[in-house]
């Protein structure tokens, strides 16, 4: 009887789970390093990168959209959770453009079609 060699896995490089067929590469050191989503969610530099954009853009959206309310000092409570909304709105932008720009799928060759 001889053995069938096991297919190997990918895995998380910072948790060690197992990948499947989606992993997320992320630039670490100058190499794509492959990280579950969960990791890729938590990864320091992407998370800085869309802080930093959500502050540029949230600022200037919240000028442009509020900018009249906040000069005159006519704080409506409306602006409670609309100021908020509008530096969250391009940080979950950025972050979830950056996930699916890190995106692999994993292709079987033997699905594939000619």
């Amino acid at each position: 009887m001889t053995a069938v060699p096991q297919k190997e896995t990918a895995v998380c490089a910072r948790c060690r789970r197992d990948l499947g067929t989606t992993a997320y590469e992320m630039l670490l050191n100058a190499t794509r390093v492959p990280h579950c989503l969960r990791c890729a969610l938590e990864f320091r530099p992407m998370l800085k990168r869309s802080l930093a954009v959500s502050l540029i853009v949230g600022t200037v959206l919240a000028a442009i959209n509020q900018g009249d309310f906040i000069l005159s000092g006519n704080f409506q409570m409306a602006m409670v959770w609309k100021i908020p909304l509008t530096y969250a709105v391009p940080f979950i932008v950025t972050t979830v453009g950056g996930l699916l720009n890190a995106r692999t799928v994993a292709v079987d060759p033997a699905d594939t079609t000619d």
